[in-house]
Parts: C-alpha cells; structure tokens; sequence
C-alpha cells in the first residue's frame, strides 16, 4: 500500500497549526486529571482478553456523553466512536487496546490491581502489566480533545478502543482479526491510522522508525510421542522426554546456525514443556509451545520449515513421531516510509523537551500490524519511566513490576492529538490502487 504524490506534498507542512495550538494546549492540559482517573480506575479493576465488559462500558459511556456515533460489541466488546468535522476531508483512526495480563501485580499503589480470575482453567492474578489502561485513558482524553475542536476539524476521526490484543484465550477468536471481520471499518474507511505505546523509555519520549518496527510473531507447538514404559527399563519403550530435550537444543541452533542473521532478527524460544505424571513411569507423549519472532517474510517461511523438518526428522532417529503446528501469527508492525516522515513535525511537537529518537526493531509484536494491512499506519512509543531512574533498573513491559509514570501521559496524549489535527489540515487523500 503506497501513497499518492499527494501525500508526499504533505511533508513540508507545519505540525499543528498556528491558530490551533493555543486551543490544543489548553484542552491537553485540562483533561489531564480526568485522564489519570481514568487510568487509575482501569488499572484497580483489569479485564482479561475477551472480557473487557466494564471497561467497555466506560468507554462507551464516555464517547457517547462527548455526543459521538458510538457502536459496540465489535469483536466482543470492541469499542468505535466516530467524530464528524464539520467540513469534509480525510478520515484518521486512532487505536488503543483494553485488555490486561495474567500477572499478579506486585506494584505498591494505592489503586493496585487485587483482581483475581481464570485464564486457560487456571486461577490468576490481573493486572495492566503492558500499560493498556494508559492507551485507553489517553485515547479517551484525545477523544474529549479533538470533540472540543470538532467546529475546525475537516474530515472524520475514528476511536478505536480493542479487545484482546494480548490473544484471545484458547478456542476464541479476538483482537484486530476480529474487529475488521466484523466490518470495524466498513462504514468508514480510515486515510491513516496512528497507535502508541507504552514503554520503559525516558519519561515523555517518543520513539519510532520506519518499516518494521515491531516482529512478526508465530506460536507453535510439537506433540512428540513415544512409547510409555518403566522407568526402570527404557529399551522396552520410546522415551519422548529424552527425544524433546535433543530436539529443544536443535531448534536453539536454527536461528544461530542456518539463517542469514544479516539479513534481519530472527527469535525462537520454548515457553512450555509438558510430558509424565510420574517418576518411575516413561510418558507416552510430550508436548512443547513456543514461538518465533522475524521482521523478513522469506526468513520467516525458512525458519518454520526447518523447524518442522528439525522435529520430525530427530524423532524419527528415535522410533518417535513429531507433530508440528502453528497456532495464529502476528504479522510484522509496519510503519509506511512516507506517513512516518510526514509525522515527525507532530511528534516533535507532542514531545517537547523529551523529545523524538529512532528506536531498533523491537521482537514483541503487536497486532495494530493487521490495521496496517488495509491502512497505511504509524506506531510508535511513549517512554514511562520514572524521573531519574537508570533504565537498566525499570521493569519491562509484563512484569509484575511494571510502573507507569502518569506525567509522561501528557504527552501521548498530544500526539494523538496532533497527529489527527495535522493530518485532517488536509484535503480528502485521493485514493490510488
């Protein structure tokens, strides 16, 4: 998907414009208690993939008291509100995730999650252990921004507030799959779409690159399955324990012995292994998950193929078999070259002083990816660190741990923004094949 010439023209216009800005900056910094209440109360009461009911409510409450068109239950409980200028022009989709992890907070606060529930038939912990109570909060706060405005905007505004990005629990479908098979964009089809995250960086940057960004990502996983025996006499069997652990070790050596690894990353990693229910007994299968993280599509088909020729064959040495399956992928977060270059006036100026930096490919992945297959997009990063701390010291994303500084959100909060007002200065984009 490319640009017209167009859209390149854009690049040379200013971010935010001169009559706008006073406006802008006096909205942002209004809504900014609203906007910590916001987080604060999505951060005590975490919803789990695919269950983010009140969460949703008080989405949908809120862009409806703001007198947006507002339809939910989009991919369960997906979330879209749609702002109408008053004047004809470009439609942009801002996108922010709901959903919270399996993790048990650990975090001292005064609204720390106490949420307990049940995820794959197991008792756990929730928490907003990604910061996707801060994206709903800010995107909220955008929304509240750009309705203010709505007399200057030209063109049309989508919110888009997702469920499951974190995957959808097994046997569901969910996430940005499933917002656009059910139509998220059939009534209005977005020009540009823009998402954010949070991220352990210094507190208020903003971070991005062009082209991919974030990983492509697979889960995978190996049945392997023997013959069960005695522990005691091993011959008189096939022991699929001792054929997993050469084939964990084989798998390691893909990525760093049968990739070109200058072309682009690659990550293979094993997360579970299940096999036996007791000590003297030699199970009659194993079974191991994982997943692979890769930027290069030709890279990617390689690596998985040798990955199943790899199991199969080092079970078969064994008298063993290897079933091999992928389960949904991720597809790489792609940000369009020339959206990117024409974004960085306005996060310039979202960032202020904490400024604006290019950052390495990151091998998580994200599933705004899939929006960026139907419409050209910009993901990036907002740093939430805490002042002064060394960066080495601040919990990553998914820990227990995990902290959010709340005045960085300012500014996540102007880019979105600015972003959108940018972007709708704009005549309707002339679409081309």
């Amino acid at each position: 998907m490319r640009f017209s010439l167009f859209a390149l023209a854009m690049l040379t216009l200013p971010a935010v414009a001169a009559d706008l800005k006073p406006q802008t900056e006096a909205a942002i910094a209004a809504i900014q208690p609203q906007m910590i209440q916001w987080r604060r109360h999505f951060h005590q009461h975490p919803e789990l993939s695919n269950r983010e009911v009140n969460t949703a409510k008080t989405v949908a409450a809120h862009l409806k008291s703001l007198g947006l068109e507002v339809r939910t239950g989009i991919a369960h409980h997906g979330v879209l509100g749609v702002l109408k200028g008053k004047k004809p022009g470009p439609v942009v989709a801002l996108r922010a995730d709901m959903d919270a992890l399996p993790v048990t907070e650990k975090v001292d606060l005064p609204f720390a999650s106490k949420v307990r529930s049940t995820f794959n038939e197991q008792d756990v912990g929730v928490m907003h252990a990604c910061g996707h109570d801060a994206h709903t909060a800010m995107l909220m706060a955008a929304a509240s921004v750009l309705t203010s405005m709505q007399e200057d905007l030209s063109g049309t505004v989508l919110f888009v507030f997702q469920p499951a990005e974190e995957g959808a629990p097994a046997g569901e479908e969910g996430g940005a799959m499933l917002m656009l098979k059910e139509g998220v964009f059939a009534d209005y089809k977005p020009d540009a779409i823009f998402g954010l995250h949070v991220w352990p960086g210094p507190p208020g940057q903003l971070q991005v690159k062009s082209e991919g960004i974030m990983a492509a990502a697979d889960s995978f996983s190996i049945t392997v399955k023997g013959k069960q025996v005695h522990g005691s006499s091993p011959w008189r069997g096939i022991d699929p324990i001792a054929v997993t652990g050469q084939m964990i070790t084989a798998l390691h050596q893909i990525p760093a012995r049968q990739l070109d690894v200058t072309q682009a990353p690659a990550v293979l990693s094993i997360g579970q292994v299940h096999g036996g229910v007791r000590w003297n007994i030699i199970p009659d299968e194993v079974k191991l998950e994982g997943t692979v993280r890769t930027f290069d599509p030709q890279m990617r088909e390689q690596l998985l193929s040798k990955m199943q020729h790899t199991a199969e064959h080092i079970a078969a040495a064994s008298g063993a078999t290897a079933d091999f399956h992928l389960h949904g992928a991720a597809a790489v977060t792609w940000n369009d070259p020339v959206l990117t270059e024409w974004a960085m006036p306005s996060l310039r100026w979202a960032a202020r002083d904490a400024g604006v930096t290019s950052t390495k490919p990151i091998t998580a992945s994200e599933d705004f990816s899939l929006f960026q297959q139907q419409v050209p997009g910009v993901f990036f990063f907002l740093g939430i660190a805490p002042e002064n701390t060394p960066l080495d010291d601040v919990a990553p994303n998914h820990s227990p741990y995990f902290a959010v500084n709340e005045a960085a959100l300012e500014n996540g909060v102007r880019a979105l923004t600015a972003l959108t007002l940018d972007y709708l200065q704009q005549p309707a984009k002339q679409k081309t094949n």
